[in-house]
């Protein structure tokens, strides 16, 4: 058995819950924050089969799409302002990642 952690932005939290749902996979939501955006994300965990890892992964690969972003750059607050930009920058933003682990053991009350 192995447990699936997805860190995915909100954006395609709502698509890959009814993607799993209609393939029958089971996945606990939780809200998160990315350390880099400082945006929400939400983070999936789900329990399979050693033998569904692929079919999972499959899913979370069609419904979470990377794409580019225009960012807001945050001043400076007693930093260097030499390398601080001004200006919006573009960004990508979204796709999935993924961490696998074994289960040693689960139960369900």
């Amino acid at each position: 058995m192995k447990l699936i952690i997805a860190v995915i932005q909100d954006k395609d939290s709502n698509r890959l819950s009814n993607a799993l749902v209609e393939n029958n996979f089971q996945a606990t939501k939780l809200a998160s924050t990315g350390g880099f955006l400082k945006a929400g994300n939400t983070t999936f965990l789900i329990g399979v089969k050693d033998e569904e890892v692929e079919d999972v992964l499959g899913i979370i690969q069609g419904n979470c799409k990377a794409r580019e972003q225009l960012v807001a750059p945050v001043s400076p607050m007693g930093g260097n302002a030499d390398s601080y930009v001004p200006y919006p920058v573009e960004v990508q933003v979204g796709g999935a990642t993924v961490f696998i682990m074994p289960v040693e053991q689960f139960e369900k009350f």
